[in-house]
Parts: C-alpha cells; sequence; structure tokens
C-alpha cells in the first residue's frame, strides 16, 4: 500500500463520519428518493389534477423555465447543465422566500440528430431518442434538480403533439385583420365574403359563383398558415429543403456540406410577417437583455419608405413595383434590378436583343432568354450570405427589356443580379449608384449613367454619397425637389406618387414569412389532407392526434449533391396506406391524401411553457384559470408570460421569435391570457475548456496532457493550448458523472455557480473543484464531529462579531441569489463559514440553522441531511430563508475623513448613524482638527455624513 493510500484509510479511520465523495454519494442519493416520493418540487394549480395545497396556490406564484433540451446521445457534459443549476438555485431561493414556485423540465425530442442515426443504425429515431432522455434524466437527477415531475413532457408524445398540430391547425383557420389589429377566425373572413362585406381580390365574381378550389385558393392569400410555391434552399446531397440558417454562407448545408441551390416548391408557411409591428412594439414591455432585442428588431427590420411603380416599356399590363426608402433620389434612377427569382422576368424577356445593346450587358449569351437562365443556374448555388457580401464583384446580366422612370420618363434598362434577393422588399431595386454603393460599382462595372440626387459637402471625392444633404438634379415640369432636406423631399415626392397613383408611402420588413415544411421523418405530421383537387383540408380535432407512422426507410432520398434540378420525396410518402385514406370530413366518405412532408423542429418549442402548466389536460390546450395564475398579466408585467426563462444567447432570435408569434396568434383567438410567453430572459454564458492540439492540429485528451514548466506534453510530445468548447469532438470533455463521483453533486454544483458571473463565459478547471468541496467539509464539520458523527450545536446565544458575520451573510446573499449573482452569495457564505471555523467553539443551535438555510438553495443535499440531523422532520427545501437583523447588519463605527483645504487632518470612528450636525461638532472639537487650524476663522463646513468632513478656512 503507498503511503498516501495509507495516510486516507488513517484518517478514514481516525474521522469516519468526515465528509467524503462516498458520504455525498449516499447522502445525496438518499434525499432524491426521498425527494421523489415525497413529491417536494410540486407546484399545485389553482384547479385541474394538479390541484395542490389552497395555502401555497394563495402565495405569489414563480413560473422558472429553461430552455428546451435535445436529448443527445452523447449526454452531458458540465458545460450543459450551468444553465440548469443556475435556474434550480433561484428556484429553491424563491420557494423559501413564500412562493409557489413551478419548475421543470422536459425534451424537445424531434428534430434531425436522431434520424440520422436511425438512417446510419436502423434503430427507430423513438428508441434511440427514448434512450437519450433516459440517460439525461439519470444525470439530471443526480444534480438533486428541483423539477416536478409530473410535469415533465417530451415532445414527441403523441399526446403532446396532438396540440402541436392543434394550434397548427388554430393557425390554419385564421387572417389577420388589419383594421381589427388581430387574428380572426377565417369563418369570419368567409362570411364577408358570402355577404359581399368584402370583394373577392382580383375577381369581379361573386363569392357563390367560385369553385371550392378557387375559394381555396383566395383563403390561402389570407390565412397564418398556407402553402405557396416558394423560393427554398434546397440540399439534393441531404434530400430537403434547409432553412435560411442551416446553409452556410458559402452556400452548402451547415450538416454535411452538401451544395444548396435555390429551387421553388409548394411549402407550407406561417404568415409572422402580419405581426411584425406588434413583434416589435411588444419588446419595448419585456424584460430581456438589450442586445437580445436589438437582433430581433434587426431582424424583424422595420423601415419607412414608399412603393414606386415602373412600368415596363411595350407591356401595357406589366409593371416593376419597387420599395425604397429613399424615394427622394428617385430622379436619379437610371436602371432596375430584379432579383434572379422575380416572377415578372420570363415575361418581359424579348425574344431578341434590342439594337446597339452592350455586349457587357449579354453575358455572350445569343439572347436574353438564354443570358437570364445562364445567370440564374449561376447564381442557385449562392446563399443569401454570399449573394449581399460587401464589395464583391457585382455580377449580372440586361434583360432586354426597359422600364420607364415615372418622374423623368426615361427608359431604364432593367437587369437582374444576385446582389437582390426576393426576401427583402419586393424583390427589384430602382438603381441610384449616385447615392447607393452598391449600385455605383454595378453601374460602374456595366457603364451605366451616375445621376447625384444630393449635393456631397464641398470637396466630396468619393463615390458615392449615402449622407444627407439638399436636393439636386431633382426637377421635371410638375414637381421639384431642389434645395430641400432629405425628409422633406421624401414627403414631398411620396404624396406626388399617390396623387397619381405611381406610388405610396408604406412601411416594409426585413421578415420573412416562417417557411414550415421539413422533408423529414421524425417531425410531427401535418393534420391536412388534400381532396382530387389538391385543395387543403384541415382534420377535425377528434382524429388528433395524427400519429407518425411506420415506414421501412427513414431517408429522405437523397440526390447527386449537384443536380439542382431535383425535387424532395419525403419518407412518409413511402407508406402508401398511410397516405392515401378514406375519411368523412362531414360530407361524406371520400379519399384524400395526406400531407407528407413534417413540420420543422422548431414546432414543439413554441409553446411547451403552456403544457408545462396543465400537462394532463386531454380536452383543453390549457384550462384557462391556470394559464391564468401561472402567466396571466399582472403589476409590472404587462404581456403576462414566464416569470424567468434562462438560456443560450444562440436562440436570440428564431426560437424566441416563433415563440412569440404563437402565444400572439393564440392571445388574439383567446384561448390564453398572455400575448407574449416569456416576460424575463436571461442569458447564461458558457462553460469553455482547453483543447489541446498535437504537431498536426488534432485535439488530443485533455485528461492525458501533463504541464510541465508552463508547457504541456502528451505521451511526451509538446502540444499546444487554446481555449474553447467542450466537446468529445475535442477530446475535452468533463461529464457531471465523473465530478460527481469524485466530490459529489453538491461539490459540483457550488463550483459552477462559484466560477464567475453566470451571464458571463468561463474555463473549467478540474483542479479548482476541490475548493469547494472543501468548503462543505468545513461546513459539515462546524455541525458534526467527524470522530462520533453527533451534532456539535449548543444552545444559547452567539457573540456578536460571529452575528454581525450571520446577519451580513444572510442580507448579502439573499440579495445576491434573488438577482442571480450566485458567485458572490457563495463568496459570502465562505466568509461566514470560514469565521464560523475559525471561533473554534460549538456553533449556537440558531447559528448552524441559519448556515445550513443559507446554503441550502445552492447545496440542497447536505443541507438537507444537516437540517434533519438537527431534529428538524420537515425538509428543508420549505423552510424560510432567514432574514437579516437590520441592527447587525450595519457596521459598528465607521472611519470619518476630516479635511482641511482637501488635506486629511484627523480620521474619526463614529456610529454609522450620526447626523450631521453631530458629525461636524464632533470634527471641529477634535484636538488635531483645532491645531490643524490653528485659531483660524472657517468659511464653510460640508458635511457627508458618516464619512466625510471638508473644512474650508476662511
Amino acid at each position: 500500500m503507498s503511503e498516501t493510500n495509507s495516510a486516507a484509510s488513517a484518517a478514514e479511520v481516525a474521522a469516519p463520519h468526515r465528509y467524503t465523495a462516498a458520504m455525498a454519494a449516499d447522502i445525496e442519493a438518499r434525499w432524491q428518493d426521498f425527494w421523489d416520493a415525497d413529491g417536494t418540487y410540486a407546484a399545485p394549480n389553482p384547479t385541474g389534477d394538479l390541484a395542490g395545497d389552497p395555502a401555497l396556490v394563495a402565495k405569489p406564484k414563480k413560473f422558472i423555465m429553461d430552455m428546451f433540451p435535445y436529448p443527445s446521445g452523447a449526454g452531458l457534459h458540465v458545460g450543459h447543465p450551468l444553465g440548469y443549476i443556475a435556474t434550480d438555485v433561484y428556484a429553491r431561493h424563491q420557494r423559501m422566500t413564500g412562493h409557489n414556485v413551478l419548475h421543470t423540465l422536459g425534451f424537445d425530442a424531434f428534430g434531425l440528430p436522431a434520424e440520422q442515426h436511425a438512417i446510419a443504425t436502423g434503430t427507430h429515431p423513438r428508441v434511440s431518442t427514448e434512450e437519450a432522455m433516459a440517460n439525461m434524466k439519470r444525470q439530471l437527477r443526480r444534480l438533486g434538480l428541483g423539477h416536478d415531475q409530473r410535469r415533465s413532457i417530451a415532445t414527441i408524445d403523441p399526446e403532446y403533439y396532438k396540440w402541436t398540430q392543434w394550434i397548427f391547425l388554430q393557425i390554419f383557420n385564421s387572417w389577420y385583420d388589419d383594421q381589427a389589429g388581430k387574428a380572426r377566425p377565417i369563418a369570419d373572413l368567409v362570411a364577408q365574403f358570402e355577404s359581399g362585406e368584402r370583394a373577392v381580390p382580383g375577381d369581379s365574381r361573386g363569392w357563390s359563383e367560385l369553385s371550392a378550389a378557387e375559394r381555396a385558393e383566395v383563403l390561402g392569400g389570407f390565412r397564418l398558415a398556407y402553402a405557396s410555391d416558394a423560393p427554398v434552399n434546397w440540399s439534393p446531397g441531404l434530400g430537403t429543403v434547409l432553412a435560411n440558417e442551416e446553409v452556410t454562407a458559402d452556400g452548402r448545408s451547415e450538416r454535411g456540406n452538401f451544395p444548396v441551390f435555390k429551387a421553388k416548391l409548394r411549402q407550407w408557411n406561417m404568415r409572422i410577417t402580419a405581426y411584425a409591428d406588434r413583434l416589435l412594439d411588444d419588446l419595448d414591455a419585456l424584460d430581456w437583455p438589450e442586445a437580445i432585442k436589438l437582433q430581433q428588431r434587426n431582424w424583424i427590420g422595420r423601415s419607412e419608405g414608399a412603393r414606386v411603380h415602373f412600368r415596363v416599356d411595350g407591356h401595357d399590363d406589366a409593371r416593376v413595383t419597387v420599395f425604397t426608402t429613399r424615394p427622394d433620389t428617385l430622379f436619379g434612377a437610371t436602371y432596375m434590378v430584379l432579383a434572379p427569382e422575380h416572377g415578372l422576368i420570363d415575361s418581359i424577356v424579348p425574344a431578341e436583343w434590342p439594337q446597339g445593346v452592350k455586349e457587357a450587358w449579354t453575358g455572350g449569351a445569343a439572347t436574353p432568354a438564354e443570358a437570364v437562365s445562364a445567370y440564374r443556374k449561376q447564381t442557385q448555388t449562392k446563399s443569401d450570405v454570399e449573394r449581399q457580401t460587401e464589395h464583391k464583384n457585382k455580377t449580372g446580366v440586361f434583360t432586354g427589356a426597359y422600364a420607364l422612370n415615372p418622374v423623368t420618363g426615361t427608359r431604364v434598362p432593367v437587369f437582374v443580379a444576385d446582389y437582390v434577393l426576393m426576401g427583402y422588399g419586393t424583390g427589384a431595386i430602382m438603381a441610384v449608384p449616385g447615392q447607393d454603393e452598391r449600385d455605383w460599382e454595378f453601374a460602374e462595372a456595366f457603364g451605366l449613367p451616375i445621376i447625384r440626387t444630393v449635393q456631397p459637402p464641398e470637396g466630396w471625392e468619393g463615390e458615392a454619397f449615402t449622407g444627407q444633404g439638399p436636393a439636386i438634379n431633382s426637377a421635371n415640369d410638375l414637381i421639384s425637389l431642389d434645395g430641400l432636406a432629405v425628409a422633406e423631399a421624401k414627403a414631398k415626392i411620396t404624396q406626388w406618387l399617390t396623387e397619381r397613383g405611381i406610388g405610396e408611402g408604406t412601411i416594409n420588413f426585413r421578415l420573412r414569412d416562417w417557411l414550415f415544411s421539413r422533408q423529414r421523418y421524425w417531425g410531427e405530421p401535418f393534420p391536412i389532407v388534400y381532396d382530387e383537387d389538391g385543395v387543403a383540408h384541415a382534420l377535425p380535432e377528434s382524429m388528433l392526434p395524427l400519429e407518425l407512422p411506420e415506414v421501412d426507410d427513414y431517408s429522405p432520398r437523397t440526390f447527386d449533391p449537384d443536380d439542382a434540378d431535383t425535387r424532395p420525396e419525403t419518407p412518409l410518402s413511402r407508406n402508401e396506406e398511410w397516405v392515401n385514406v378514406t375519411l368523412d370530413l362531414g360530407d361524406g366518405p371520400r379519399r384524400y391524401r395526406r400531407e407528407t412532408n413534417t413540420m420543422p423542429n422548431w414546432a414543439g418549442s413554441c409553446w411547451y411553457e403552456l403544457r408545462y402548466l396543465d400537462p394532463h389536460n386531454g380536452e383543453k390546450l390549457v384550462d384557462p384559470e391556470i394559464e391564468r395564475y401561472w402567466m396571466g398579466p399582472r403589476d409590472g408585467m404587462p404581456h403576462g408570460g414566464v416569470d424567468l426563462y434562462v438560456g443560450g444567447a444562440e436562440h436570440a432570435v428564431l426560437h424566441l421569435l416563433y415563440a412569440r408569434f404563437w402565444s400572439k396568434v393564440l392571445f388574439d383567438l383567446g384561448h390564453i391570457s398572455s400575448p407574449e410567453p416569456f416576460h424575463k430572459l436571461y442569458n447564461q454564458g458558457m462553460i469553455q475548456a482547453f483543447v489541446y492540439r498535437d504537431s498536426r492540429g488534432f485535439p488530443v485528451s485533455a485528461a492525458e496532457v501533463e504541464e510541465r514548466d508552463g508547457k504541456f506534453f502528451h505521451e511526451g510530445e509538446p502540444v499546444k493550448r487554446e481555449l474553447g468548447k467542450m466537446g468529445k469532438s475535442l477530446k475535452n470533455a468533463v461529464t457531471p458523472d465523473e465530478i460527481a463521483a469524485e466530490y459529489g453533486a453538491d461539490t459540483l454544483r457550488l463550483y459552477e455557480m462559484a466560477m464567475g458571473p453566470l451571464d458571463v463565459s468561463r474555463p473549467w478547471d478540474t483542479r479548482a473543484v476541490v475548493g469547494q468541496y472543501r468548503l462543505l467539509q468545513r461546513l459539515w464539520r462546524n455541525i458534526v464531529d467527524e470522530s462520533t458523527g453527533e451534532v456539535t450545536v449548543v444552545d444559547g446565544e452567539a457573540d456578536e462579531a460571529t452575528l454581525r458575520a450571520l446577519h451580513k451573510a444572510i442580507d448579502g446573499a439573499g440579495q445576491d441569489l434573488s438577482a442571480l449573482r450566485f458567485n458572490t452569495a457563495i463568496a459570502k457564505i465562505t466568509e461566514l463559514n470560514n469565521h464560523l471555523t475559525k471561533t473554534g467553539g460549538p456553533l449556537s443551535r440558531s447559528v448552524a440553522e441559519r448556515l445550513v438555510l443559507l446554503i441550502a438553495p445552492l447545496a440542497p443535499h447536505i443541507a438537507e441531511e444537516l437540517w434533519r440531523r438537527l431534529g428538524h422532520q420537515e425538509s428543508v427545501v420549505h423552510q424560510d430563508f432567514p432574514v437579516a437583523d437590520p441592527a447587525y447588519v450595519v457596521d459598528e463605527s465607521v472611519i470619518c475623513v476630516v479635511q482641511i483645504k482637501g488635506k486629511v487632518k484627523a480620521r474619526l470612528e463614529v456610529p454609522p448613524s450620526i447626523s450631521d450636525e453631530d458629525l461636524e461638532a464632533l470634527a471641529l472639537g477634535d484636538a488635531a482638527v483645532v491645531a490643524a487650524l490653528g485659531g483660524a476663522g472657517i468659511r464653510k463646513v460640508i458635511v457627508r455624513a458618516p464619512k466625510l468632513v471638508n473644512i474650508v478656512p476662511a
């Protein structure tokens, strides 16, 4: 036996009741079992199957949430639980300060990783997902997280996605009434068409004269969920359509690195753009980080301007509509550009090139149609980001058509260029090179005219001028903008265009409708069927959930990655028995074909906060009384929502924006009382780890690296160290299981909370974990005799110094826990514990009990054990958090500095509560001050009790 092991064994014999990893494991397992059996963390609802103690329901409520985890097969590393531990500490403190706390955790379990695992292994996605969930539940339980397990959910459960499908149908069966400023049932719109109150758009016929297919087409233009032939990101190598966020800047799929092309496909969309103004305006009342609000505002991208209509020369019925934020520059529009996907292009392209066309404009093609076709193919592989990259060489091709500038009457050539996107504005721009840098670059590349419409400052030597200045070169026989400032010129030209029917003021948004289809298997089926005419029909609620069927092959059909002309074949389409069905939807049995796309993985996380409230309700999405109790508007929360929502900043836009949209639709339709899902948002930082790379740049196992004299070696060879993410691929992952086994879960909890401010990223250092382990050992030793296991506390009150240390810790740590400043709370508790250790004698019972209560939110297992050993039968979880006595929080005395002419002449020890008058008298009577004044008169005395007196001699 080694000397080290011998010493450890001897210590265990001498102190058999010392707090060790083995003891921690025993304590933690016992209390976790107790909490589960006792239902310690059950949060009662005011009504329904989870109704409970009325006294607890009567307390102020607090709904605390973590962002939905995805159940990864790799399990958790120590970086994952950072936010979960933080919300648990906060939830525990809120329980102890008199709140009914709802805190639980479910799983966002649909998605691509499980499907790809199924494709690779043949394992059903449900099997691998449930195995991953079971492993994560085990790991999370070991951390002692106080979740109400009755409320835990998984998006893959049919009883959960029944309501996801139900919400989709609410959105499908709704339209946005601009006059009312809210969503309304589609039946209200149909009634308007039937009564003639509203005319059928673009059709002189009445509603009754339209066929069923024609009516469906009209309603599709209004529905909040609608199918359309939309330009999408098509990845043949993956066999599916991708969201913009899943495409890299160089036009390849984020997963698999396959080429991505632009294609038009029939897809489901959510009309989130109808809510753009409300999504912007309601941000003001939310308690979110300003950086996240800014990202949402930029994503929505509200801009005021005008729509201007350009007639296409030689085409009486064709016009190009542009949106511009600078209608005052219209006199400088010398050409137009259409996005390659613009629907007007094919109808205006002539058979031959016009006479005298410049060779640079044709792309070397024999005809305009050939030029446009070749250019479109060229741009298919470019992502929107790549197309918008500043300072790239401008490319484009002339369509052969001309438009007429509505204020000058000049014929301006119409180009196709990839720097214009269909996803912004109208997919067309009026190009004003004098006032826009990209337009200037394009004009120079293609030899197009440049006309300045805003006077640059004197000595301007730049190219395009984008600043403010008086209008120039902006007049015709009917209107003149010359000399006007930009704002005045914009208002004048907009009014002029509106009066003549060739334009109108408008507001535009960068936000696009949400593409809601995926050509995948592992997702929620759409509750939609199509009749023989292709008309979409909603399934009735009685047919929900529409369960995901079995298929022989989970893979979407993939193609040659470079074949842009292919189209998706979904896995669900292979189950013909499921796809082709006979249903009675109210007009007798008929044959239908089911939708074979599935919903995106965002769907289930758009509303999960609502299911936490009423998880077993089979009749309603959520009981209205329960929803109002937990999430309804109240003082300081005008839009209602979750009290605290914690997660990573990477979800700044999409998840949060989509969830806000769904909440607003459900609110408009009267299903919930809260138009916003999350009132307070907090972004935790990231736990990073050192990555060690060998001479080839490959990661090596961090656990096998040795440090010698500030340098690092792996198997004797030098390696480089850098700070990065933690994960298996970088060979630097540390699991919570490892740390819990070596030190206990309470130590892990304390270390992660003590590493630094919660919202700041920080590096993991396993060697530093021992510091929190020793804190718990000292805490244990202050209450329990390590030799006998007996509690050592005594009756009677502690000395004044100890009471001051105790109450200052209670006051400071309590404030810190309320404000999520867990690292400073731990520092204050550590300071108190060190003070108690130094006193040497047994602790007063009252001090010991308050010490245990103080650390209970952070280290619940050891707190529960010590609380029981101190003689209490009730769980520490629902005990009152200690309250500081103000008399002991303030210092007994403070040092007051006395200055004369700005120089310190005396330091006085005074009570903190001393008045200005008493302090002045004390300072003027001090011997050192009297000597320093030397009999001189006093012009002024400035007193800032209790810390400063400044004397100004006469």
